[in-house]
């Protein structure tokens, strides 16, 4: 199997011959912020399959709060389109971890580390983190953490 880009550019032509508006109108969305990635800083360079991953979370990160912005200001159909497309990179994504599954690397993070105060969040954030690996956002995390400390 190709890589995560290819994967996506594959997926943008079959969009395309089936005539799927949002599906294509997403990837190439999607395609384009990996391509600024690429050329980003001082010399261009192709981005691994991680790298994807990171400016594929930022992307459906963007869709999520636009579609919670539209929502809030009464503008329901421009908050599904946000929506729908976040679906649509989701699809590329690591599956997230469940809220049960969250709580218990946190509580073992935190339990190895030694974490009980608020005063030691930033510390207890970082064990978190990196018990998680990036399979929650960091604001799940971090309420989470919050949430255990207190």
């Amino acid at each position: 199997m190709g890589t995560l880009k290819d994967r996506l550019n594959e997926d943008l032509r079959t969009a395309m011959k089936g005539r799927d508006e949002l599906t294509t109108s997403t990837l190439r969305m999607a395609l384009a912020a990996v391509r600024n990635a690429e050329v980003a800083g001082k010399e261009a360079h192709e981005l691994s399959d991680d790298q994807v991953i990171d400016v594929l979370k930022k992307e459906a990160k963007k869709r999520r709060e636009a579609s919670t912005a539209f929502a809030d200001n009464n503008r329901p159909e421009q908050a599904a389109r946000e929506t729908a497309e976040g679906e649509v990179i989701d699809q590329y994504l690591p599956r997230q971890l469940s809220d049960e599954d969250l709580t218990a690397l946190v509580t073992t993070a935190l339990g190895d580390g030694g974490f009980t105060a608020k005063s030691q969040m930033g510390p207890a954030m970082k064990a978190a983190q990196a018990a998680v690996a990036g399979r929650a956002e960091g604001g799940r995390v971090a309420a989470e953490v919050r949430r255990q400390l207190s």
